[in-house]
C-alpha cells in the first residue's frame, strides 16, 4: 500500500477529459478533484471554473478511468528477485495505469504463512509505487495436501488463497479448503488445469503437430473446472477460475451462473490478442500456462468479455530471465510479462473487436475490486484518488529496452500498440507520467 507520508496533500484537478467510471455510471465530459488522497468530486460539474484554487490539469483529448486492478502478478520477491522485485514490478504497473497489483504466491519462501504476508505488504509500503495486495496460498509450499491457516492468512491481509501457477489436483483437499474458506468468507482462486492432463507444451491440434511439439487439450482446463464447480455446489464458498482460455470453458462459466453459483472467472490479456499461430517458429516467449488456443476459442473469449461471462482481464504477468525463455520451445519456462502492455492491448479489443470501453475498463478495475473487496477500482467521492489519464489513440511500439520490468519476456516485443496511460495517479500521487 502507499505510505501516507508520500501522499499529495495538494488540492488537484483534472478537468475536460472524457470519464469512463462503469461502476459509478459516469460516461461523458467531467473531471475530478482529489485532495489529501482521497476524490472529492468527480464528474460533469467539476470544471476549471468550479475547483478555486486547485492546481489544474486540462485533459482535452484524453480519457480518464481508474486505476486498473491486476488480479494475476507474479514476481521474484522473496527469494527470485533477479526475475522481478515489487519495486520493479510496480513501476511497469504504473506504466501500464495499474494501481493496484494482487501478487502470487509462487515465491522463495511460499507465501502460506501469516508473517509472509506480513512481510509483502511492509516491503510492498516501502519500496512500491502502486499498491501491493497479496493472494496466500492454499497448501502449505504449495505442496497440494496440507492445507495453510486460512483465517490466520486473512487476517493478515491476504485478500484470496490461490496455489498461483497449479491447481490443487486432490479433489478432498479443495473441497476442505472451500469448506474452510466459506467459514471465513474467503475467496479461492484456482488455476485450471488438470495436471495429468496438461503435460504438452502449446495447444492440441494441428499446429502442434506441424510444429512437432506435445499438445495440451482444452478438455483438461474443462475437466478442472467441472470439477471444481461441482465442489463450489457442496460447499457454498466464493471461486474465481483465475484465467479461462478456451469456449467450452465459457460454455461451463456460462451454466455456472445460470445456476446462481458465487462464481467468477478471469482471462489473460495474451489470449483475447494472440492466438496459438502467434507461436510462429518457435518463439518461447508465446509459451503460456493455459497456452494459446486457436482463433475460435479466442474470438470466444472476446465475445465472452463483452457480454459479462468472463468477469475479469488479467495480465498474467510472469517474469522470466533469459536463461529460461530464449531455450528450445519445449524447454523454455512457462509465462510472459504484461503488466505496461495490458490496457493498450486490451484498447486494441476496442479498436479493433468492438469491445466496448466501459466494459474493458469494468473488467480491469471495479470488477476485480468487487470480487477482490477493495476499496478502490472506482471513481466516487470518498473513494481513494487512484486513476488513469489514457490516450486512447496514441501508438507506441514495444521495445524491450524502454520496458520496465526487469524481464523482458513480452509477447508483444517490437508490435505498435495503439493507446496507453500518459498519467498514472495512487493516493493523489503521480507515479508515472509519459514523456
Amino acid at each position: 500500500m502507499i505510505n501516507p507520508a508520500k501522499q499529495n496533500t495538494r488540492r488537484r484537478a483534472y478537468v475536460n477529459a472524457e470519464i469512463v467510471a462503469p461502476a459509478q455510471g459516469l460516461s461523458g465530459r467531467g473531471g475530478i478533484l482529489i485532495e489529501d488522497g482521497w476524490i472529492l468530486d468527480v464528474g460533469p460539474k467539476v470544471t476549471r471554473e468550479s475547483v478555486g484554487a486547485a492546481t489544474v490539469t486540462d485533459c482535452r483529448g484524453l480519457t480518464l478511468i481508474p486505476g486498473l486492478i491486476d488480479m494475476r502478478v507474479f514476481t521474484g520477491e522473496p527469494g527470485m528477485e533477479y526475475r522481478e522485485t515489487l519495486a520493479s514490478a510496480s513501476e511497469a504497473a504504473a506504466a501500464g495505469g495499474v494501481t493496484t497489483m494482487i501478487v502470487m504466491p509462487n515465491t522463495q519462501p511460499v507465501i502460506d504463512d501469516a508473517a509472509i504476508v506480513d512481510f509483502i505488504l511492509r516491503r510492498a509500503r516501502d519500496t512500491a509505487s502502486v499498491r501491493v495486495a497479496p493472494m496466500a496460498a492454499i497448501t502449505k509450499g504449495l505442496g497440494g495436501e496440507l492445507m495453510t491457516e486460512i483465517g490466520l492468512l486473512k487476517e493478515a491481509g491476504a485478500v484470496a488463497i490461490t496455489e498461483g501457477t497449479r491447481a490443487v489436483a486432490n479433489a478432498n483437499v479443495f473441497r476442505r479448503a472451500l469448506t474452510y474458506a466459506k467459514d471465513f468468507d474467503q475467496l479461492v482462486v484456482q488455476h485450471v488445469e488438470e495436471p495429468t492432463l496438461s503435460s504438452g507444451v502449446m495447444n492440441a491440434g494441428e499446429a502442434a503437430s506441424r510444429l512437432g511439439l506435445s499438445g495440451n487439450p482444452a478438455m483438461a482446463e474443462v475437466i478442472m473446472l467441472e470439477r471444481d464447480l461441482r465442489l463450489v455446489e457442496m460447499t457454498g464458498a466464493r471461486y474465481h477460475a483465475s484465467q479461462v482460455s478456451s469456449r467450452l470453458s465459457v460454455e461451463v462459466m456460462r451454466a455456472a451462473k445460470a445456476r446462481g453459483l458465487p462464481v467468477t472467472c478471469g482471462v489473460s490479456i495474451h489470449h483475447l490478442v494472440l492466438n496459438e499461430n502467434d507461436i510462429g517458429a518457435y518463439r518461447s516467449f508465446f509459451k503460456l500456462s493455459p497456452p494459446l488456443r486457436a482463433e475460435d476459442d479466442r474470438r470466444t473469449l472476446v465475445e465472452a468479455v463483452a457480454d459479462g461471462t468472463i468477469d475479469v482481464i488479467v495480465s498474467g504477468h510472469d517474469p522470466h530471465s533469459a536463461d529460461t525463455k530464449r531455450l528450445p520451445f519445449a524447454e523454455a519456462a512457462y509465462g510472459a510479462i504484461g503488466l505496461e502492455t495490458m490496457l493498450s492491448a486490451a484498447l486494441g479489443l476496442h479498436h479493433n473487436d468492438g469491445v466496448p470501453i466501459a466494459r474493458l475498463v469494468e473488467a480491469m478495475s471495479s470488477k476485480p475490486a468487487e470480487i477482490l473487496r477493495l476499496e478502490t477500482g472506482r471513481l466516487a467521492p470518498g473513494a481513494p484518488a487512484d486513476f488513469a489519464v489514457v490516450d486512447r489513440h496514441l501508438s507506441w511500439t514495444v521495445e524491450k529496452d524502454g520496458l520496465r520490468s526487469r524481464a523482458k519476456n513480452s509477447p508483444f516485443e517490437r508490435r505498435t500498440l495503439e493507446g496507453r496511460a500518459v498519467e498514472t495517479v495512487v493516493a493523489g500521487e503521480t507515479v508515472f507520467a509519459y514523456a
